[in-house]
């Protein structure tokens, strides 16, 4: 497969991936609640509606102003924080890159649930110091050769989770992945 690389990046980027991840793993009941922590216009949620004949209610998180609609406008990690999680069926972290922070505090607050999300990571890139030390990797051995440890980011990733005693990940992989997962109950 070949990738064009300099393709611009967008809020709606592979948008039927991203789709597709989530009706894959929509749990089966009748009325769904879901977190978007970064909707944008909250089309993906709204399609996915469409496509599914279960009730799918969505609080939408967006830090800048993004069209009409219903949503908290701000910092998703006060939001995180605040919320109870447990009325949740599915968070979605939509974003760029690793939203590590987000993640850490789901897992921190005991969410049991589906989190669905996008994982882009271009190698050079650093990953979180934090998510590094998680994994076993000492402050002095990524000083030392910070360029070693910004390989097999997703590699890195999973082996995160499974730290986090997630057990089943859903992958679907374009240019950047998406995967989706449940937290141990």
């Amino acid at each position: 497969m070949v990738l064009n690389m300099s393709r611009v990046q967008t809020d709606n980027s592979f948008f039927q991936d991203k789709i597709e991840i989530r009706m894959k793993v929509l749990p089966d009941k009748d009325h769904i609640k879901v977190l978007d922590c970064y909707s944008g216009k909250g089309l993906i949620w709204d399609e996915i509606k469409n496509k599914s004949n279960q009730k799918i209610d969505v609080m939408r998180i967006e830090m800048k102003r993004q069209g009409s609609g219903v949503y908290l406008r701000g910092d998703n990690l006060k939001f995180i924080g605040a919320l109870q999680l447990d009325v949740f069926d599915v968070i979605d972290l939509d974003a760029y890159g690793m939203p590590y922070e987000q993640l850490q505090l789901i897992f921190k607050k005991g969410y049991k649930g589906v989190i669905c999300m996008t994982f882009g990571h271009v190698a050079y890139n650093q990953l979180p110091f934090d998510f590094l030390k998680d994994l076993g990797y000492s402050k002095k051995m990524i000083r030392k050769c910070p360029t070693l440890f910004c390989f097999n980011g997703q590699e890195k990733f999973l082996d995160w989770l499974a730290l986090k005693g997630v057990k089943n990940v859903f992958i679907i992989k374009t240019l950047i992945s998406y995967l989706a997962f449940q937290t141990c109950k």
